[in-house]
């Protein structure tokens, strides 16, 4: 990304846009009072954050008995609620989720990756949906320590085993596979990148044509696997992301704060939320809406607008595609690909 004399202005930047985390799936009910399990109060806490300032919603559903659902109809009745309840709020499906059969029939004829791929089948049909590149690990225990899971089940040795060996399966053909039909289904593929690495593998598959729409990112300081919460991190994720991308800066527990104090200084964006971070202050539990409510105000003391809902959809293009792979390139700001037979650097053209 370009920084030029003036950047740093808030005059200057984009509207803020926050994005909000509540639902907290790796969490037992028992674990945070902030927790929604009812349908009403998962729609609930959505308008919470809406009204405290957030106009992006990361969206996981539980069950009546507080168990992460796997059900496509659980999905599909969340997502029309939350259509009703917060209309102006993008509404972005996390990619992790594997749905599991409902009946008989559906075991049939579903294969291992068809339940991931489902989410492009979500009726009405979400904003986003978040997609990881590369499989990798994801151990999160390698930045967590006892403080961050006091009092919760993550305290736990049998779920800390578990979460250490945790992966993300993203191979190549499933990421094509899926982008393909994200983008048939006209919903936006949200990349969540952990370094540099995984940067430069979205930026193959669009200058191969896998992918024709707006580069709009996470980058998760999660550790593990992914980058550590390190400001040169950060500032290297920042400088290799192209000037027509929309980044937003994702970290864990206690380095969301200074990370995301950073980013709203430098014009980028924010997520918050308990899916991340249950604490504030050292060993003070903060909700996802304190969380929201702490952001704006940071936001105004440094004379940053927060994003409505119509600007946050205008800063990430949603509903926006490309006919080809030149158009992508040029409206991402990536340079173009080499013509056959051309030496030196590829610049952009001029009209």
């Amino acid at each position: 990304m370009q920084f030029l004399d003036d950047s740093l202005f808030p005059e200057n930047q984009q509207p803020l846009v926050i994005q909000a985390a509540p639902y907290g799936p790796e969490w037992e009910p028992a674990d945070s009072s902030d927790i929604p399990v009812s349908m009403d109060a998962q729609v609930q806490k959505a308008v919470d954050c809406y009204n405290a300032g957030a106009t992006l919603l990361h969206v996981h559903v539980r069950e009546a008995d507080g168990k992460g659902s796997k059900r496509l109809s659980m999905f599909n009745e969340l997502l029309g609620r939350l259509r009703d309840a917060v209309p102006d709020m993008i509404l972005q499906v996390g990619g992790s989720i594997s749905f599991a059969p409902e009946s008989d029939g559906d075991a049939a004829k579903w294969l291992e990756d068809d339940t991931r791929h489902m989410l492009a089948e979500l009726s009405p049909k979400p904003d986003q949906v978040t997609v990881a590149v590369n499989t990798n690990q994801m151990n999160i225990y390698e930045l967590l320590g006892a403080d961050d899971v006091a009092g919760t089940s993550l305290a736990q040795p049998k779920y800390q085993r578990a979460y250490r060996e945790m992966t993300i399966p993203s191979g190549p053909a499933f990421v094509e596979e899926h982008l393909r039909r994200l983008q048939a289904a006209g919903i936006q593929p949200h990349f969540m990148l952990g370094d540099v690495g995984q940067l430069e593998s979205v930026e193959r598959l669009i200058r191969r044509g896998v992918y024709t729409g707006p580069l709009v990112l996470n980058w998760a300081a999660i550790g593990g696997g992914a980058d550590g919460p390190n400001p040169y991190n950060m500032m290297e994720f920042i400088r290799r992301t192209p000037e027509g991308a929309v980044l937003t800066i994702e970290s864990l527990m206690r380095n969301v704060l200074p990370l995301n104090t950073m980013a709203i200084a430098m014009g980028l964006h924010v997520r918050v939320g308990i899916e991340d971070n249950l604490w504030g202050a050292k060993g003070e539990r903060m909700t996802s809406v304190q969380q929201v409510e702490q952001m704006v105000r940071i936001a105004r003391e440094l004379h940053r607008d927060v994003a409505t809902g119509k600007q946050a959809r205008q800063i990430y293009k949603i509903g926006e595609q490309y006919d080809n792979v030149d158009e992508t390139l040029a409206a991402i700001g990536f340079a173009p690909n080499r013509t056959q037979g051309a030496r030196g650097t590829t610049l952009r053209r001029v009209a």
